[in-house]
């Protein structure tokens, strides 16, 4: 079942048409890497699918029970971010903020949930470590673990590895197929070609064409070789 469909969708940015007519379903269980050159709206995407951009015409749904607020996201970092003043535990439970209400503390469920995903995420022992001392590897995992107390259904990832070593990236990479493998459904935009291994579909997003299918059938299609110079095959 679709948990997000987009149907003739066409978003701008500042003024200027950046997608037209974009038509894509994400169903449980996928994992959807979206790629394309710089301007093509990858993050402008993003920002439709959280409701944060209207779009200029066409739809977006959500299905299988999805709400909006059940929706896990991972944002580009900024200078600023990466320098918050909390602690990693004040930051990872805050993913429940969502779904809280006006509740004015955290319950015994939320503080279980964000010692679960601290443990998942291999982050346990930094609990009281301040965010901003840590390095940008371990502070993208705590944005995962945080990420993951406002879902159970779907992450979406900007750029999750940008500014990160190689060794580092890899590692990130096979924590996030562990938690689709476990069920979480992905969405991730990326300028890293080499993510494209993980997941079971593509969206390639051009100045004036996009393409959407199974990963097979983006790397035997002409659209690989212009977003990879035709390393992916070779």
């Amino acid at each position: 079942m679709a948990l997000i469909k987009t149907e003739n969708l066409t978003l701008s940015y500042e003024n200027m048409t950046v997608i037209k007519k974009l038509s894509f379903e994400v169903n449980v269980g996928d994992y959807l890497c979206i790629v394309g050159e710089n301007g093509s709206g990858k993050s402008t995407l993003i920002k439709a699918l959280l409701s944060l951009k209207k779009p200029e015409s066409g739809r977006i749904e959500l299905g299988d029970g999805l709400r909006q607020r059940e929706i896990g996201y991972l944002p580009q970092q900024t200078g600023a971010q990466r320098d918050f003043p909390a602690s990693v535990g004040e930051v990872v439970i805050s993913g429940c903020l969502n779904s809280r209400g006006i509740k004015p503390f955290y319950s015994r469920r939320e503080k279980e949930m964000a010692a679960k995903n601290m443990e998942r995420l291999g982050i346990t022992e930094l609990k009281k470590r301040s965010y901003r001392e840590l390095s940008g590897g371990q502070q993208q995992r705590v944005l995962l673990a945080r990420a993951l107390c406002a879902t159970k259904k779907l992450l979406l990832l900007d750029e999750p590895v940008s500014g990160l070593d190689p060794m580092v990236t890899a590692e990130l990479y096979g924590l996030i197929e562990d938690i689709n493998k476990s069920g979480v459904t992905i969405i991730m935009v990326t300028h890293d070609i080499s993510a494209i291994r993980y997941a079971s579909h593509i969206l390639c997003l051009k100045s004036d064409d996009w393409f959407f299918g199974t990963t097979d059938e983006f790397i035997k299609s002409d659209v690989s070789d212009f977003v990879t110079g035709g390393s992916v095959n070779g």
